[in-house]
């Protein structure tokens, strides 16, 4: 058991390190391209808080386990919404105020009930995969449209991880890039592999659903980069780059992370479950649209601690309920 959770949490390390050093690479790259910084924004920086979502359910879904996939890509966005947004409020109060970030919440809210709609039925076949992708490539285009309009009327922050946004200013040479996108596609197949052979062994061994697993231990050991961004951009009194993080994360996670099973692994999926947990996740979009937006600063530690018990207890309610998920 020690060993197995050991193995765990060191593979999901590497999966995170090894995601950042990609990010850092093809940032370079884009910008030899002379490719325009708000495109590198959402298109690789913005989106690679949630690389180690996709890659986990990528795998999952190439090795026939798509309840794995499905609970990271569902618990990933509730925990961003709950306990990162909980914790980031807790050091820093945040609010909503860009014109960007005002449209792009709404367009976080639409995708969750199209996905919501699209899921229903309980089937996750090739068709809904095609739509999720889809939904996917739309929700950046009209991000990438919002900011190009937007970026000369007021001063507006790119959702890109703050340490690489940094690096990113002393312009390294492309040789510099090539060495960490080949380290990081080295590292990213193994630790991914760890991540799943020991989730595997832990469901094996102690008979528990995978939907469980990546709605629970999976989703909040690959949501660390969006906690890490998060918590440096609160300390930095940078709440529209905490906030649009968790925003184009959200987005990332419900179409392409989740469309990998869809695409890979077809299957049916837990109705009960899929409720319960687009049930919540509904209440806590409400809740983060609400305490966020605004001309004064609503999303305050009092909120951000209300907003971490509401994850406490939907974790709490999982376990009880276990057997809801299998």
């Amino acid at each position: 058991m020690l060993l197995t959770l050991s193995l765990l949490i060191f593979g999901l390390m590497l999966l995170v390190y090894a995601s950042d050093r990609l990010v850092y690479g093809a940032s370079i790259f884009a910008q030899s391209l002379k490719i325009p910084p708000a495109v590198i924004g959402i298109l690789i920086v913005g989106t690679g808080t949630s690389l180690p979502e996709l890659f986990v359910s990528a795998d999952a879904s190439v090795h026939n386990l798509p309840d794995i996939a499905i609970g990271t890509a569902i618990g990933s966005t509730l925990t961003n919404l709950l306990l990162i947004a909980g914790i980031g409020s807790m050091i820093y109060p945040m609010n909503i105020q860009s014109a960007v970030l005002k449209k792009e919440l709404p367009l976080m809210i639409i995708v969750i009930m199209l996905v919501a709609v699209l899921l229903s039925s309980g089937n996750l076949g090739l068709r809904e995969g095609i739509l999720l992708f889809f939904i996917g490539f739309a929700s950046i285009f009209l991000m990438i449209k919002t900011m190009h309009k937007t970026l000369n009327q007021e001063r507006h922050v790119l959702p890109l991880q703050t340490l690489t946004r940094v690096e990113l200013q002393t312009n390294p040479r492309n040789s510099v890039a090539l060495f960490w996108v080949v380290i990081a596609l080295l590292i990213i197949p193994v630790a991914t592999r760890m991540v799943i052979d020991n989730v595997f062994v832990l469901m094996q061994q102690y008979h528990i659903s995978g939907l469980f697993v990546g709605l629970t231990l999976l989703s909040i050991g690959t949501s660390l980069p969006e906690l890490a961004t998060t918590i440096v951009a609160a300390l930095r009194r940078e709440n529209e780059l905490a906030l649009g993080n968790i925003i184009g994360a959200n987005i990332f996670n419900l179409t392409f992370v989740l469309g990998m099973p869809a695409l890979f692994s077809p299957s049916t999926l837990n109705l009960k479950a899929f409720y319960f947990s687009f049930a919540i996740l509904g209440i806590a979009s409400l809740l983060f649209s609400l305490f966020s937006l605004g001309q004064k600063q609503r999303l305050n530690r009092g909120k951000g601690i209300f907003l971490l018990v509401c994850f406490i207890v939907y974790i709490t309610v999982l376990c009880i309920a276990h057997s809801l998920l299998t």
